[in-house]
Protein backbone atom coordinates (compact mmCIF):
# COMPACT_ATOMS: atom_id res chain seq x y z
CA UNK A 1 0.00 0.00 0.00
CA UNK A 2 1.59 3.38 -0.89
CA UNK A 3 0.74 7.11 -0.51
CA UNK A 4 2.36 9.48 -2.40
CA UNK A 5 4.83 11.32 -0.83
CA UNK A 6 6.21 13.97 -3.43
CA UNK A 7 4.46 16.22 -1.08
CA UNK A 8 7.91 15.88 1.32
CA UNK A 9 10.35 16.67 -1.37
CA UNK A 10 10.38 19.89 0.05
CA UNK A 11 12.69 22.15 2.05
CA UNK A 12 12.74 22.98 5.60
CA UNK A 13 11.51 26.05 4.44
CA UNK A 14 8.76 25.30 3.23
CA UNK A 15 7.92 22.16 5.69
CA UNK A 16 8.86 19.98 8.55
CA UNK A 17 7.80 16.81 9.47
CA UNK A 18 7.30 14.91 12.48
CA UNK A 19 9.20 11.37 12.46
CA UNK A 20 9.92 8.70 15.35
CA UNK A 21 13.03 6.17 15.37
CA UNK A 22 13.69 3.23 17.62
CA UNK A 23 16.59 2.89 18.92
CA UNK A 24 18.31 -0.65 20.36
CA UNK A 25 21.96 -1.96 21.05
CA UNK A 26 23.17 -4.93 23.14
CA UNK A 27 26.67 -5.10 22.22
CA UNK A 28 29.33 -3.13 23.78
CA UNK A 29 28.46 0.00 25.56
CA UNK A 30 24.52 0.10 25.05
CA UNK A 31 24.25 3.64 26.54
CA UNK A 32 27.04 5.39 25.05
CA UNK A 33 26.20 3.78 21.55
CA UNK A 34 22.51 4.74 22.18
CA UNK A 35 23.51 8.66 23.44
CA UNK A 36 25.71 8.66 20.42
CA UNK A 37 23.49 7.99 18.06
CA UNK A 38 20.96 10.45 20.01
CA UNK A 39 24.12 13.17 19.34
CA UNK A 40 24.66 12.28 15.33
CA UNK A 41 20.66 12.82 14.25
CA UNK A 42 21.61 16.27 16.64
CA UNK A 43 24.13 16.95 14.33
CA UNK A 44 22.53 15.74 11.10
CA UNK A 45 21.27 18.90 8.91
CA UNK A 46 17.88 18.88 8.12
CA UNK A 47 17.31 17.30 11.59
CA UNK A 48 15.79 18.46 14.82
CA UNK A 49 15.86 16.06 17.67
CA UNK A 50 12.75 16.39 20.08
CA UNK A 51 12.12 14.62 22.58
CA UNK A 52 13.78 11.38 23.72
CA UNK A 53 12.12 8.49 25.69
CA UNK A 54 13.72 6.97 29.26
CA UNK A 55 16.33 4.25 28.32
CA UNK A 56 14.52 0.65 28.78
CA UNK A 57 16.54 -2.40 29.28
CA UNK A 58 14.30 -5.72 27.21
CA UNK A 59 14.71 -9.11 26.99
CA UNK A 60 16.55 -10.17 23.15
CA UNK A 61 13.55 -11.62 20.87
CA UNK A 62 14.41 -14.00 18.18
CA UNK A 63 18.29 -14.46 16.89
CA UNK A 64 20.58 -16.85 18.32
CA UNK A 65 20.69 -18.00 21.69
CA UNK A 66 22.67 -16.35 25.02
CA UNK A 67 22.01 -12.45 23.82
CA UNK A 68 22.72 -10.08 26.03
CA UNK A 69 19.88 -7.97 27.08
CA UNK A 70 18.97 -4.92 24.70
CA UNK A 71 18.91 -1.07 25.88
CA UNK A 72 16.18 0.47 23.60
CA UNK A 73 14.51 3.88 23.29
CA UNK A 74 12.33 6.08 20.70
CA UNK A 75 13.52 9.75 19.79
CA UNK A 76 11.21 12.21 17.94
CA UNK A 77 12.83 14.62 15.17
CA UNK A 78 11.68 17.28 13.03
CA UNK A 79 12.97 17.20 9.85
CA UNK A 80 12.92 18.31 6.11
CA UNK A 81 14.61 15.14 4.57
CA UNK A 82 12.68 12.94 2.55
CA UNK A 83 11.94 9.61 3.71
CA UNK A 84 14.39 7.61 1.76
CA UNK A 85 17.04 10.30 3.05
CA UNK A 86 16.38 10.29 6.55
CA UNK A 87 16.50 6.10 6.26
CA UNK A 88 19.80 6.66 4.57
CA UNK A 89 20.89 8.96 7.37
CA UNK A 90 19.96 5.99 9.75
CA UNK A 91 21.68 3.36 8.00
CA UNK A 92 24.93 5.65 7.92
CA UNK A 93 25.01 6.58 11.60
CA UNK A 94 24.31 2.58 11.85
CA UNK A 95 27.29 1.91 10.08
CA UNK A 96 29.58 4.43 11.90
CA UNK A 97 28.72 2.23 15.16
CA UNK A 98 29.88 -0.84 13.96
CA UNK A 99 26.43 -2.19 12.69
CA UNK A 100 27.57 -5.35 10.92
CA UNK A 101 24.04 -6.18 9.24
CA UNK A 102 24.02 -10.18 8.86
CA UNK A 103 22.17 -12.89 10.62
CA UNK A 104 18.74 -11.33 11.34
CA UNK A 105 17.97 -10.26 15.17
CA UNK A 106 21.60 -11.00 15.48
CA UNK A 107 23.05 -9.05 18.48
CA UNK A 108 24.23 -5.15 16.99
CA UNK A 109 25.85 -2.47 18.79
CA UNK A 110 23.02 0.03 17.35
CA UNK A 111 20.24 -0.27 15.51
CA UNK A 112 17.91 2.24 14.24
CA UNK A 113 14.33 2.14 13.08
CA UNK A 114 11.97 4.63 11.41
CA UNK A 115 8.58 3.76 12.77
CA UNK A 116 6.60 7.05 11.63
CA UNK A 117 7.06 9.54 9.19
CA UNK A 118 3.78 11.76 9.58
CA UNK A 119 1.38 10.37 8.20
CA UNK A 120 2.97 8.30 5.29
CA UNK A 121 2.18 4.81 4.53
CA UNK A 122 4.62 3.36 1.86
CA UNK A 123 5.80 0.15 1.00
CA UNK A 124 8.49 -1.13 -1.58
CA UNK A 125 11.63 -2.88 -1.31
CA UNK A 126 13.89 -0.21 0.18
CA UNK A 127 11.39 1.36 2.56
CA UNK A 128 7.88 0.63 4.34
CA UNK A 129 6.88 3.40 6.68
CA UNK A 130 5.16 2.56 9.28
CA UNK A 131 7.33 0.28 10.16
CA UNK A 132 5.54 -3.04 9.92
CA UNK A 133 5.64 -4.75 12.96
CA UNK A 134 6.21 -1.71 15.73
CA UNK A 135 2.31 -2.22 16.66
CA UNK A 136 3.52 -6.09 17.90
CA UNK A 137 6.51 -5.52 19.60
CA UNK A 138 6.69 -4.03 23.87
CA UNK A 139 10.28 -3.22 23.32
CA UNK A 140 9.11 -0.40 20.70
CA UNK A 141 5.58 0.37 22.02
CA UNK A 142 7.11 1.18 25.79
CA UNK A 143 9.43 3.73 25.01
CA UNK A 144 7.05 5.38 22.20
CA UNK A 145 4.10 5.86 24.00
CA UNK A 146 6.56 7.86 26.71
CA UNK A 147 7.08 10.57 23.80
CA UNK A 148 4.19 9.97 21.23
CA UNK A 149 1.23 8.78 23.23
CA UNK A 150 -1.71 11.05 21.66
CA UNK A 151 0.34 9.85 17.80
CA UNK A 152 -1.97 7.93 15.80
CA UNK A 153 -0.73 5.16 13.52
CA UNK A 154 -1.61 5.44 9.74
CA UNK A 155 -3.03 2.47 9.08
CA UNK A 156 -4.81 0.81 12.44
CA UNK A 157 -6.29 3.98 13.11
CA UNK A 158 -5.48 3.96 16.77
CA UNK A 159 -2.68 5.95 19.54
CA UNK A 160 0.37 4.75 19.77
CA UNK A 161 -1.18 4.43 23.71
CA UNK A 162 -4.01 2.20 22.77
CA UNK A 163 -1.86 0.02 21.22
CA UNK A 164 0.59 -0.43 23.77
CA UNK A 165 -2.06 -1.00 26.29
CA UNK A 166 -3.94 -3.84 23.73
CA UNK A 167 -0.39 -5.50 23.10
CA UNK A 168 0.47 -5.37 26.75
CA UNK A 169 -3.17 -7.07 28.18
CA UNK A 170 -2.93 -9.54 24.96
CA UNK A 171 0.61 -10.83 26.39
CA UNK A 172 -0.38 -10.55 29.93
CA UNK A 173 -3.65 -12.78 29.60
CA UNK A 174 -1.13 -14.84 27.25
CA UNK A 175 1.95 -15.75 29.62
CA UNK A 176 -0.28 -15.41 32.83
CA UNK A 177 -0.17 -19.10 32.92
CA UNK A 178 3.36 -19.17 32.58
CA UNK A 179 4.51 -17.74 36.03
CA UNK A 180 4.92 -20.90 37.96
CA UNK A 181 6.00 -18.80 40.69
CA UNK A 182 2.70 -16.45 41.36
CA UNK A 183 1.54 -16.09 45.26
CA UNK A 184 4.96 -17.11 46.07
CA UNK A 185 6.86 -14.66 48.35
CA UNK A 186 10.27 -14.71 48.74
CA UNK A 187 13.85 -13.50 49.94
CA UNK A 188 16.96 -13.17 48.18
CA UNK A 189 19.97 -12.14 50.36
CA UNK A 190 22.61 -9.68 48.25
CA UNK A 191 20.08 -9.23 45.80
CA UNK A 192 21.20 -5.08 45.07
CA UNK A 193 23.65 -6.37 42.57
CA UNK A 194 25.43 -9.35 39.94
CA UNK A 195 23.89 -12.59 40.80
CA UNK A 196 21.78 -11.91 43.40
CA UNK A 197 19.98 -9.29 41.61
CA UNK A 198 19.43 -11.17 38.55
CA UNK A 199 17.59 -13.96 40.89
CA UNK A 200 15.61 -11.78 42.29
CA UNK A 201 14.58 -10.10 38.98
CA UNK A 202 14.00 -13.87 37.57
CA UNK A 203 11.41 -15.03 40.77
CA UNK A 204 9.46 -11.78 40.10
CA UNK A 205 9.40 -12.74 36.19
CA UNK A 206 8.10 -15.54 37.46
CA UNK A 207 5.03 -14.09 39.77
CA UNK A 208 6.71 -14.16 42.75
CA UNK A 209 6.77 -11.11 45.53
CA UNK A 210 10.10 -10.35 46.54
CA UNK A 211 11.86 -9.08 49.18
CA UNK A 212 15.22 -7.24 47.80
CA UNK A 213 17.56 -7.24 50.39
CA UNK A 214 21.54 -5.44 50.79
CA UNK A 215 23.58 -3.09 53.05
CA UNK A 216 22.97 0.06 50.89
CA UNK A 217 19.01 1.46 51.45
CA UNK A 218 19.41 3.87 48.56
CA UNK A 219 20.05 1.20 45.64
CA UNK A 220 17.65 -1.55 47.46
CA UNK A 221 14.91 1.10 47.13
CA UNK A 222 15.92 1.84 43.76
CA UNK A 223 15.71 -2.10 42.85
CA UNK A 224 12.60 -2.42 44.60
CA UNK A 225 10.78 0.74 42.83
CA UNK A 226 12.05 -1.05 39.70
CA UNK A 227 10.14 -4.13 40.25
CA UNK A 228 6.74 -2.39 41.44
CA UNK A 229 7.08 -0.04 38.39
CA UNK A 230 6.37 -3.44 36.51
CA UNK A 231 3.38 -3.92 38.56
CA UNK A 232 5.26 -6.48 40.73
CA UNK A 233 4.93 -6.29 44.77
CA UNK A 234 8.17 -5.40 46.53
CA UNK A 235 10.08 -4.48 49.18
CA UNK A 236 13.35 -3.66 50.74
CA UNK A 237 14.97 -4.62 53.76
CA UNK A 238 18.42 -3.54 54.72
CA UNK A 239 20.90 -5.67 56.82
CA UNK A 240 24.55 -5.91 57.60
CA UNK A 241 25.10 -10.07 57.48
CA UNK A 242 27.94 -10.12 59.32
CA UNK A 243 26.50 -8.74 62.47
CA UNK A 244 24.62 -12.31 63.78
CA UNK A 245 22.20 -9.77 65.70
CA UNK A 246 21.27 -8.22 62.26
CA UNK A 247 20.86 -11.75 60.54
CA UNK A 248 18.21 -12.53 63.61
CA UNK A 249 16.32 -8.86 62.94
CA UNK A 250 16.45 -9.94 59.03
CA UNK A 251 15.04 -13.46 59.57
CA UNK A 252 12.37 -12.07 61.89
CA UNK A 253 11.39 -8.69 59.62
CA UNK A 254 11.80 -10.83 56.30
CA UNK A 255 8.99 -13.48 57.60
CA UNK A 256 6.72 -11.16 59.40
CA UNK A 257 6.81 -8.58 55.97
CA UNK A 258 4.33 -11.24 54.33
CA UNK A 259 3.10 -13.60 57.58
CA UNK A 260 5.55 -15.83 56.19
CA UNK A 261 7.97 -16.86 52.71
CA UNK A 262 7.54 -19.93 50.46
CA UNK A 263 11.17 -19.38 48.85
CA UNK A 264 14.82 -18.08 50.14
CA UNK A 265 18.03 -17.30 48.84
CA UNK A 266 20.66 -17.40 50.39
CA UNK A 267 22.86 -15.24 47.42
CA UNK A 268 25.05 -12.59 49.87
CA UNK A 269 28.57 -13.21 49.83
CA UNK A 270 31.51 -11.23 50.91
CA UNK A 271 33.39 -9.53 47.99
CA UNK A 272 37.17 -9.37 48.70
CA UNK A 273 38.38 -9.61 45.18
CA UNK A 274 37.61 -6.13 44.56
CA UNK A 275 37.83 -2.39 45.86
CA UNK A 276 39.97 -2.09 49.33
CA UNK A 277 38.97 -5.59 50.44
CA UNK A 278 41.52 -7.03 47.72
CA UNK A 279 44.25 -5.21 50.35
CA UNK A 280 42.90 -7.13 53.44
CA UNK A 281 45.37 -9.61 55.46
CA UNK A 282 44.56 -13.44 54.98
CA UNK A 283 43.03 -13.65 58.23
CA UNK A 284 40.52 -10.30 57.57
CA UNK A 285 39.16 -11.49 54.11
CA UNK A 286 38.93 -15.45 56.22
CA UNK A 287 36.94 -13.89 58.89
CA UNK A 288 34.85 -11.42 56.02
CA UNK A 289 33.78 -14.79 54.50
CA UNK A 290 32.90 -16.96 57.47
CA UNK A 291 30.79 -13.98 59.05
CA UNK A 292 28.16 -13.51 55.53
CA UNK A 293 28.83 -16.67 53.31
CA UNK A 294 28.92 -19.06 56.00
CA UNK A 295 27.50 -17.97 59.25
CA UNK A 296 24.63 -16.12 57.97
CA UNK A 297 23.54 -18.60 55.53
CA UNK A 298 23.67 -21.03 58.33
CA UNK A 299 21.44 -18.77 61.03
CA UNK A 300 18.74 -17.40 58.04
CA UNK A 301 18.27 -21.01 56.68
CA UNK A 302 17.95 -22.58 59.95
CA UNK A 303 15.73 -19.86 61.48
CA UNK A 304 13.33 -19.34 58.24
CA UNK A 305 13.90 -23.37 57.33
CA UNK A 306 12.28 -24.05 60.91
CA UNK A 307 9.38 -21.99 60.12
CA UNK A 308 8.87 -23.13 56.46
CA UNK A 309 8.72 -26.66 58.11
CA UNK A 310 5.99 -25.53 60.45
CA UNK A 311 4.22 -24.13 57.69
CA UNK A 312 4.22 -27.53 55.77
CA UNK A 313 6.35 -26.16 52.42
CA UNK A 314 9.14 -24.12 51.57
CA UNK A 315 12.51 -24.19 49.27
CA UNK A 316 15.24 -22.91 50.39
CA UNK A 317 18.90 -22.52 47.94
CA UNK A 318 22.26 -21.36 48.94
CA UNK A 319 25.08 -20.36 47.22
CA UNK A 320 28.47 -22.40 46.68
CA UNK A 321 31.43 -22.73 44.68
CA UNK A 322 32.02 -25.28 41.70
CA UNK A 323 35.91 -25.58 42.93
CA UNK A 324 35.13 -25.53 46.32
CA UNK A 325 35.18 -29.39 46.26
CA UNK A 326 38.35 -29.94 44.00
CA UNK A 327 40.68 -26.82 44.78
CA UNK A 328 42.10 -23.97 43.35
CA UNK A 329 45.66 -22.74 43.51
CA UNK A 330 46.45 -19.78 45.62
CA UNK A 331 45.13 -17.48 48.18
CA UNK A 332 41.32 -17.04 46.57
CA UNK A 333 41.70 -21.01 45.92
CA UNK A 334 41.87 -21.43 50.01
CA UNK A 335 39.64 -18.70 51.04
CA UNK A 336 36.49 -19.58 48.78
CA UNK A 337 37.38 -23.52 49.09
CA UNK A 338 36.96 -23.27 52.99
CA UNK A 339 34.00 -20.68 53.39
CA UNK A 340 31.86 -22.16 49.68
CA UNK A 341 32.93 -25.97 51.06
CA UNK A 342 31.21 -25.44 54.35
CA UNK A 343 27.49 -24.14 53.15
CA UNK A 344 28.02 -27.35 50.79
CA UNK A 345 28.14 -29.47 53.42
CA UNK A 346 26.01 -27.90 55.68
CA UNK A 347 22.94 -27.77 52.61
CA UNK A 348 23.18 -31.44 52.27
CA UNK A 349 22.41 -31.70 55.83
CA UNK A 350 19.77 -28.95 56.50
CA UNK A 351 18.26 -30.73 53.48
CA UNK A 352 17.84 -34.26 55.81
CA UNK A 353 16.42 -32.09 58.80
CA UNK A 354 14.05 -29.84 56.72
CA UNK A 355 12.50 -33.23 54.13
CA UNK A 356 10.01 -33.59 53.61
CA UNK A 357 8.38 -30.28 53.53
CA UNK A 358 11.10 -28.05 52.67
CA UNK A 359 13.79 -28.83 49.80
CA UNK A 360 16.94 -27.20 50.17
CA UNK A 361 19.81 -27.01 47.16
CA UNK A 362 23.15 -25.37 46.47
CA UNK A 363 24.15 -23.94 43.58
CA UNK A 364 27.70 -24.10 42.50
CA UNK A 365 28.64 -21.39 40.31
CA UNK A 366 31.51 -21.19 38.08
CA UNK A 367 33.28 -18.68 36.25
CA UNK A 368 30.46 -15.83 36.02
CA UNK A 369 31.36 -12.58 35.12
CA UNK A 370 30.55 -10.44 38.28
CA UNK A 371 32.23 -7.25 39.51
CA UNK A 372 35.21 -9.04 39.66
CA UNK A 373 35.19 -11.20 36.24
CA UNK A 374 34.39 -7.45 34.46
CA UNK A 375 37.99 -6.08 35.81
CA UNK A 376 40.13 -9.14 35.63
CA UNK A 377 43.27 -9.58 33.78
CA UNK A 378 43.87 -11.39 30.15
CA UNK A 379 45.16 -14.11 31.40
CA UNK A 380 41.91 -14.88 33.85
CA UNK A 381 39.23 -13.99 31.24
CA UNK A 382 41.58 -16.56 29.08
CA UNK A 383 41.90 -18.99 31.64
CA UNK A 384 37.71 -18.97 32.31
CA UNK A 385 37.07 -19.68 28.34
CA UNK A 386 39.91 -22.14 28.58
CA UNK A 387 38.61 -24.07 31.51
CA UNK A 388 34.87 -23.70 30.56
CA UNK A 389 33.55 -26.62 27.31
CA UNK A 390 31.02 -23.66 26.28
CA UNK A 391 33.92 -21.35 25.96
CA UNK A 392 32.33 -18.73 27.80
CA UNK A 393 32.07 -16.72 31.32
CA UNK A 394 28.16 -17.27 32.65
CA UNK A 395 26.19 -14.71 33.13
CA UNK A 396 24.26 -13.76 36.49
CA UNK A 397 21.01 -14.48 34.41
CA UNK A 398 22.57 -17.94 33.48
CA UNK A 399 23.07 -18.54 37.56
CA UNK A 400 19.16 -16.91 37.58
CA UNK A 401 17.70 -19.27 35.59
CA UNK A 402 18.54 -22.27 37.55
CA UNK A 403 17.85 -20.57 40.75
CA UNK A 404 14.36 -20.00 39.42
CA UNK A 405 13.92 -23.88 37.85
CA UNK A 406 14.78 -25.16 41.39
CA UNK A 407 12.57 -23.38 43.46
CA UNK A 408 9.85 -23.70 40.68
CA UNK A 409 7.17 -26.84 41.16
CA UNK A 410 9.25 -28.53 38.32
CA UNK A 411 11.87 -29.27 40.52
CA UNK A 412 9.94 -30.59 43.00
CA UNK A 413 11.76 -34.17 43.61
CA UNK A 414 15.06 -32.56 44.14
CA UNK A 415 16.68 -31.86 47.81
CA UNK A 416 19.97 -32.15 49.28
CA UNK A 417 22.23 -31.50 46.05
CA UNK A 418 24.89 -29.20 44.47
CA UNK A 419 23.67 -28.19 41.28
CA UNK A 420 26.81 -26.58 39.17
CA UNK A 421 26.34 -23.71 36.58
CA UNK A 422 29.91 -24.00 35.19
CA UNK A 423 29.39 -24.48 31.40
CA UNK A 424 29.83 -28.15 32.27
CA UNK A 425 33.40 -27.85 33.34
CA UNK A 426 34.58 -30.86 34.53
CA UNK A 427 37.77 -30.97 36.79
Amino acid sequence: MSRSHSEFHITNSIMSVTAYIALGSNLGDRKANLDGAVQALREQPGIMVGRVSTYFETEPVGGPPNQRKYLNAAVEVHTSLTPEALLKVLLDIEQRFGRIRGVPSAPRTLDLDLLLYGDLVHSDADLVVPHPHMHERLFVLVPLVEIAAHVKHPVLGRTINELHHALANNLKFATEHLKPLKGLSALVTGSTSGIGQAIAAGLTADGATVIVHGRNAETAEQITKSFQQQGVLSQAIVADLRHVSSVMRLADAAWNLWHGLDIVVLNAGADTLTGEAAKWSFEQKLAELWAVDVQSTIHLSRQIGARMKEQGHGVILTMGWDQAETGMKGESGQLFAAAKGAVMAFTRSLSLSLAPEVRVNCLAPGWIKTAWGEKASESWQERAVRETPLQRWGTPEDVANVARWLVSPAAKYLTGQIVRINGGAVR
